[in-house]
C-alpha cells in the first residue's frame, strides 16, 4: 500500500532535533500524540516525520486529514478513505476498519483531532486493540488521554541568534519579496525583533513574512511592537475569562495584525471564505462569497490578496485556509451577521454543482466530474447537512445528484446515510423523493442486499408511472434489472430493460438511465448465451462512448466483451477488454469495478497459459476485493469462469507455484500491482 502524506508546498525549516526525538519514540510507542496551539507547526512536523518513518512500514505512512469534518459522523469514513478501505458492506463502517487493519504494519496520521477527541479517542482505542501493527501519529491542541499515549508538545521555533525562525521569516519573506535580504546589515536588527516579538510561532511569522513584500523590516517591526504594547494589559485570556495555552495571545495578535492590514475587501472575503469546511476553487468562492460590495470580479482579487499575505494557500488550482485562520475568519462572520446566510448560500451552491455534475455524469468530462466530486466531498457534506434541517427535499435532491458518484467510489456508506436521512426528514411524494429512492436502491443492492433494492425498485417503478415520468421509469428499470442480474435471473432483467427502453432502443445515449439499461440488456444476453447478438450490442455501445467520451458505460461494455472473447475460446481479445475496462475504472476510482475486472483478466491470462501470472493478477483482484469489503461479486456466470481460472493457472504451474504466486499478488501494494497489470508486466 503506497503512502499518501500531503505533499510539501514550502521548504521546511529546523526542527532536526524534533525530527530526532519523533523518530525515535514512532520506534518505541504505538500512539504518539503531538500537541501545541494552532500555527506552532504540528502538521508540518507531522508530515516530515511520517514521511521519513514510512519505509520501516511495510503498509507505508496513511495521512487523514481531519480538520474539515464539522462532527464526528464522517471520521471512520475519513479515516477509512485515508487507508484504502471503500467497503460495500452494510457492516458499521468501524467494525469494517478495525477489519481491514487487522493485519497491516502501517503507519497512521490523523491530523487535527482537536475538535474530535471523544470521537478519536474510541476510534483510536478500537484500532490499536484490532491492529497491532499499526502505529498512529496524531497531532491535536490536546492531548486524547488514551492508555499509552506517548505526548510530545512541539514549541515554537527558536529566536536567538542566527535562528530557525529567522531562518523561516527569511524564507518566507524571500517568497514574498524576492529582493528582501533579512541577513543584510540593515535588517538584521529588525528580523530580529520580529522573531523576538511573535516568539518563534510559526504560523505568525508566516504571517508577517508576507507583510515584507510591502513593508520594510523596520516598520513591520515597528508596527508589531506598537500593536502588542497596546496589549500589555490583556493577560492570556481572550476576553471571555478563560486562559490560553501559552504563545495563545502572540498568535491571536499576530492575526488580528494582518488582518487589519488587510482590505475591507480582503477581510470580508476572509470571512466569508470560513463557510467553505475543504478546499475551494476560485468559481465556488465566486458563487458563494460575492455580494454586496465584493463583486465576483472582486472575488478574484481578493484571493489575490489573501494569498498573498498568506491567509489562504495554493493547493493545485484549488485553495486551502488553515485552520486557525478561518476560526478567526468564522468569528468576524459572525460579528457581520451574515453566518445563517452564507450558510444558505453555500448549500445552494452546492446544490447547483450537484445538478451540474449529474448532467455532466453523460459528458466527455464524466472523469474529470468524478475527480471534481471528490475534491468537494467535504463540502457537499457539509451543505448536505444544513439542507436536510433547512430543506429537506433539496436534501434528497443533493444526495441523489451526487450518489451515483459516491457509490462507485469510497463512498458508499455516506451515499446510504446521507439519502435514508434525508427520505426520513421529509415524507410528501415528489420527484426529488422518487430519484432518492432509487440512488439508494442501488447503494443497497452493491451492499448485496438484493431483497431491499428489489423492492425499492418497484417502489420506484410504481411513482414514474403515476408522475408519467418516463426517464424516472428507466430508472427504476435499470434498478430492478440489475437486481435480477445480481439474482441470476438474466431473463428476467432483459425484459425489463427492453420494456423500459421502448421502441427507441437504439439511443443510448439520449439520457444516463437509458445508457445504462442498454448494460443491463448487454449482460442479459450474455447470461442468456446469445453472445452473438451480446458482442454486437457492446462493440456498437463502446463505439458511440468512445465518441462521446464516456469511461463507466464503456468500461462494462469492454468487461462484457472480454467475457464473450473468454466464453468463444478468444483470450487474447478477452484480455485486452479487460485491460481497456480497468483502465477506464481506475481513472474514475472504482475499486469494485477493478476487482471484477482483475478477475477477468486473470482467466483471460490462465487460458493463453501462462499460470504464474493468472495466479498473480488473481491474488491482486483479491486485494482489491478485500479492500470493498466483500468476497468476490458479480453476476453468477462468473462463478464458472473464475473456478476454469484457477483450474488452468494450477494445471499450468502445481499447486505449490499456483499459492506462492497467488500470495505474492494478494501481499504486494494493489496500486502497484494494477500499474504492472496495465503496463503489461504481469
Amino acid at each position: 500500500m503506497a503512502s499518501n502524506i500531503p505533499e510539501e508546498s514550502t521548504s521546511f525549516i529546523g526542527r532536526r532535533d524534533e525530527l530526532r526525538r519523533l523518530n525515535i519514540e514512532l520506534a518505541q510507542h504505538r500512539l504518539i500524540t503531538l500537541t501545541g496551539p494552532g500555527g506552532v507547526g504540528k502538521t508540518r512536523l507531522a508530515m516530515r516525520a511520517a514521511g521519513a518513518a514510512a519505509a520501516r512500514h511495510p503498509d507505508g505512512a496513511r495521512w487523514a486529514d481531519l480538520w474539515p469534518l464539522q462532527g464526528n459522523r464522517l471520521l471512520p469514513a475519513t479515516v477509512s478513505d485515508a487507508v484504502g478501505l471503500s467497503d460495500h458492506t452494510a457492516r458499521i463502517p468501524v467494525a469494517a476498519l478495525c477489519d481491514w487493519l487487522a493485519d497491516k504494519q502501517m503507519l497512521l496520521v490523523l491530523d487535527s483531532c482537536e475538535h474530535l477527541v471523544d470521537a478519536c479517542r474510541d476510534l483510536i482505542g478500537d484500532l490499536l486493540t484490532a491492529a497491532p501493527l499499526v502505529t498512529v501519529l496524531i497531532t491535536s491542541r490536546q492531548p486524547l488521554d488514551v492508555v499509552g499515549e506517548w505526548v510530545t508538545e512541539v514549541a515554537p521555533l527558536p529566536v536567538e541568534g542566527d535562528s530557525d525562525a529567522l531562518a523561516l521569516l527569511s524564507e518566507r519573506a524571500g517568497a514574498a519579496a524576492p529582493r528582501v535580504r533579512l541577513t543584510d546589515p540593515a535588517n538584521a536588527a529588525a528580523a530580529a525583533a520580529i522573531c523576538r516579538r511573535l516568539e518563534g510561532i510559526p504560523l505568525a511569522l508566516e504571517l508577517a513574512g508576507a507583510q515584507l513584500a510591502d513593508n520594510s523590516a523596520e516598520r513591520v517591526a515597528e508596527r508589531l511592537n506598537s500593536r502588542f504594547d497596546a496589549l500589555d494589559g490583556d493577560g492570556d485570556g481572550g476576553g471571555d475569562g478563560v486562559a490560553r495555552p501559552p504563545w495563545h495571545r502572540t498568535l491571536r495578535t499576530a492575526i488580528g495584525w494582518s488582518h487589519e492590514l488587510c482590505t475591507p475587501l480582503e477581510r470580508l472575503l476572509w470571512a466569508r471564505l470560513s463557510v467553505f469546511r475543504g478546499t475551494f476553487d476560485e468559481e465556488s468562492a465566486q458563487s458563494v462569497c460575492a455580494g454586496g460590495p465584493l463583486t465576483a470580479q472582486g472575488v478574484r482579487a481578493a484571493l489575490g490578496g489573501l494569498a498573498a499575505k498568506s491567509v489562504i494557500c495554493h493547493e493545485g488550482p484549488r485553495f486551502r485556509m488553515l485552520d486557525t485562520l478561518r476560526e478567526y475568519g468564522r468569528m468576524w462572520l459572525e460579528e457581520l451577521g451574515e453566518a445563517t446566510a452564507l450558510a444558505d448560500r453555500h448549500a445552494e451552491h452546492f446544490l447547483g454543482f450537484g445538478r451540474r455534475a449529474d448532467v455532466g455524469w453523460l459528458s466527455p468530462d464524466q472523469v474529470r466530474w468524478y475527480e471534481r466530486v471528490a475534491e468537494a466531498h467535504v463540502d457537499l457534506c457539509t451543505a448536505l447537512d444544513h439542507l436536510l434541517v433547512a430543506d429537506p427535499e433539496r436534501a434528497q435532491e443533493l444526495s441523489a445528484c451526487i450518489g451515483f458518484f459516491w457509490s462507485c467510489c469510497r463512498h458508499l456508506h455516506e451515499a446510504r446515510g446521507y439519502l435514508e436521512r434525508a427520505l426520513a426528514a421529509h415524507l410528501a411524494p415528489s420527484p426529488a423523493r422518487t430519484r432518492a429512492l432509487w440512488m439508494l436502491g442501488v447503494a443497497l443492492l452493491l451492499q448485496g442486499d438484493l431483497e431491499a433494492a428489489d423492492e425499492l425498485g418497484r417502489q420506484c417503478s410504481r411513482a414514474a408511472r403515476q408522475d408519467a415520468d418516463a426517464e424516472a421509469l428507466r430508472a427504476a428499470g435499470y434498478l430492478v434489472g440489475l437486481t435480477h442480474l445480481m439474482a441470476g435471473r438474466p431473463l428476467a432483467a432483459y425484459t425489463v430493460a427492453d420494456h423500459v427502453l421502448g421502441p427507441m432502443p437504439d439511443v443510448p445515449f439520449e439520457s444516463a438511465a437509458r445508457l445504462r439499461c442498454h448494460i443491463i440488456r448487454i449482460f442479459a444476453l450474455t447470461g442468456l448465451g446469445k453472445l452473438t447478438e451480446a458482442r454486437a450490442e457492446a462493440t456498437e455501445l463502446r463505439r458511440g462512448c468512445v465518441a462521446h467520451g464516456e469511461y463507466w458505460a464503456r468500461s462494462y461494455a469492454d468487461y462484457q466483451l472480454s467475457l464473450i472473447a473468454l466464453l468463444k475460446g478468444r483470450p487474447e481479445d478477452s484480455a485486452e477488454h479487460a485491460r481497456a475496462m480497468l483502465v477506464a475504472k481506475q481513472g474514475i476510482g472504482d475499486n469494485f469495478g477493478i476487482a471484477l475486472g482483475l478477475d477477468l483478466l486473470a482467466a483471460a491470462v490462465a487460458a493463453q497459459g501462462n499460470g504464474e501470472s493468472a495466479a498473480m493478477v488473481y491474488g491482486t483482484g483479491q486485494a482489491y476485493w478485500r479492500a470493498v469489503g466483500h468476497p468476490q461479486r458479480g453476476t453468477p456466470e462468473l462463478r464458472a469462469v473464475r473456478e476454469e481460472c484457477e483450474q488452468r493457472a494450477r494445471a499450468a504451474i502445481g499447486d505449490e507455484a499456483y499459492a506462492n504466486a497467488f500470495r505474492r499478488g494478494t501481499e504486494a501494494r494493489p496500486e502497484a500491482s494494477l500499474a504492472k497489470v496495465l503496463a503489461g508486466d504481469l
